[in-house]
């Protein structure tokens, strides 16, 4: 919605507001909310009755002056507020993730002051009372100008910017206060890391690691105890590409295997230049030990042309080396290692997309990642255009014994895991495998969008859930899971 026709819009409500007050003075003076009774010991969640998203930190962000958005719920810390009372019937909120306050920037009076998040100073513009809207909804008022918090010309999207207007009691004005109880012990929520495409996570020693694309010259991994933990720990570098004549930035879906007492980190980058150009190659480094956090040392570049998303096979004692090129359309290849950094043969191509699910807005098979169960070996593989909403998840089973003869693979004729519309989950793709804690579960970790106009970039996320296997012994991943819902977290935790 343009500017010029939320100031029509606006103009519109604020006519009802004047007409409202001209027929009943009593309207003059606000009333005191019923709603305004909060809980100063509890969270909450607030939720936008127009958009019915959450009030949100963008980016995880934790700096004074990092901005205040809209985003699909997903009860995450960066969601989630505390009402800190400063008297005559005001409060600030307190984010649980920064532990900065709501702040009006600048301590503007303006129409379309953004809110942004600050140390808490308990000034007048960090203050806001509520006022009451109908079906229990409230109103959040600046202390300071008088104004209300809204979403921006009413937008549904995620990431749509706060600001402060004045109090017309337009629906993307008003606000649900959620209460939310203490998170039970064994339960996670996805995703568990935002901001997280290409996802790959292990369990190693106690701990999860994930590792996701940062597009720019940095590899960064973070770990925690429990797999909810894992959505508020901190990224620390492990690696810096800077500098690098070939490889420097850009850096794509990160993976860490542990073969022969060490951890070997498959990436992919190329030079800075736009996505999906042809600089782009495979590369290695070496941890010094068995902590996958490292340090780590550049070990190799893995070929000399234009490939993504490594992955490591391992088969009868050998290894192999997967990743997508261009054959005519993108396809999977393999090539063989003569140990984790160094290819001892000719690249192949096992699988390309021709069935009517993988050429969808594009042709492509890529993000290849291997699955093993009761001595079979597997393929699980993305198809489709990640920038649309059918990215998918394929399957390719070793039915012969060389991995490196394409005769030797047979596809399933349908996709193993993809969309669902009714649970908001758009492009499932692009996954690793992990087993739980005590050895029992196996889980799948991949990204999604929020929505069907989600493209290929940074804002997908990342989530996991449990699957379990079909009678046949092909996986069997289910049905994407909504956003926000409580799962039982990995066995073994």
């Amino acid at each position: 919605m343009s500017s010029a026709y939320r100031n029509v819009r606006r103009g519109g409500f604020v006519v009802a507001v004047v007409t409202t007050l001209l027929g009943a003075l009593t309207a003059a003076v606000p009333p005191v909310a019923s709603a305004a009774v909060v809980d100063v010991n509890a969270t909450y969640v607030l939720v936008n009755r127009n958009s019915n998203k959450a009030l949100d930190v963008y980016n995880l962000a934790t700096n004074d002056g990092a901005r205040i958005s809209q985003y699909t719920r997903n009860d995450g810390a960066w969601q989630q507020w505390r009402f800190i009372d400063s008297g005559g019937g005001y409060y600030r909120l307190r984010s649980v993730h920064s532990g900065k306050v709501l702040d009006i920037e600048g301590a503007s009076t303006a129409d379309r002051a953004n809110l942004i998040q600050w140390t808490d100073r308990n000034a007048t513009n960090q203050q806001f009372r509520l006022a009451d809207s109908a079906g229990g909804f409230v109103r959040l008022i600046n202390r300071n100008s008088g104004k209300a918090v809204d979403v921006l010309d009413f937008s549904t999207a995620d990431g749509a910017q706060i600001i402060q207007w004045p109090d017309t009691g337009g629906t993307n004005q008003q606000w649900q206060l959620v209460k939310l109880g203490a998170q039970t012990p064994g339960t996670f929520a996805n995703p568990i890391k935002r901001n997280g495409p290409d996802p790959w996570l292990q369990y190693h020693n106690g701990y999860y690691y994930l590792a996701t694309t940062t597009w720019n010259s940095t590899i960064t991994m973070r770990r925690s105890t429990t797999l909810a933990g894992l959505s508020s720990a901190p990224d620390q570098v492990i690696f810096n590409l800077a500098g690098r004549a070939n490889g420097c930035c850009n850096m794509w879906a990160p993976e860490f295997h542990l073969l022969n007492g060490r951890w070997y980190l498959y990436y992919v980058a190329g030079q800075n230049v736009p996505d999906f150009n042809p600089t782009q190659r495979l590369h290695v480094i070496e941890s010094a030990g068995t902590d996958p956090m490292g340090p780590y040392t550049f070990k190799a570049d893995l070929g000399n042309t234009w490939e993504l998303d490594p992955s490591i096979l391992q088969h009868n004692g050998r290894l192999y080396l997967m990743g997508s090129a261009i054959d005519g359309t993108q396809s999977l290849t393999i090539t063989p290692l003569s140990n984790p950094y160094t290819i001892s043969g000719a690249r192949r191509t096992i699988s390309q997309p021709t069935l009517a699910w993988e050429r969808q807005t594009h042709p492509v098979n890529e993000g290849a990642e291997p699955l093993y169960h009761n001595g079979r070996t597997m393929i699980v593989y993305s198809a489709s255009a990640c920038w649309g909403p059918d990215y998918k998840l394929g399957l390719l089973t070793l039915t012969g014994t060389d991995p490196l003869n394409r005769a030797h693979w047979t596809k399933s004729p349908n996709p193993v895991f993809q969309r669902n519309d009714a649970n908001g989950v758009f492009a499932p793709g692009h996954n690793g495998f992990f087993k739980s804690p005590d050895g029992t579960e196996d889980w799948i970790v991949y990204h999604a969008n929020d929505s069907a106009s989600g493209g290929c970039d940074m804002n997908r996320s990342t989530r996991a859930q449990k699957f379990t296997w079909n009678a046949d012994g092909t996986p069997n991943f289910g049905t994407p899971v909504r956003l926000g819902t409580t799962l039982a977290a990995p066995s073994g935790e």
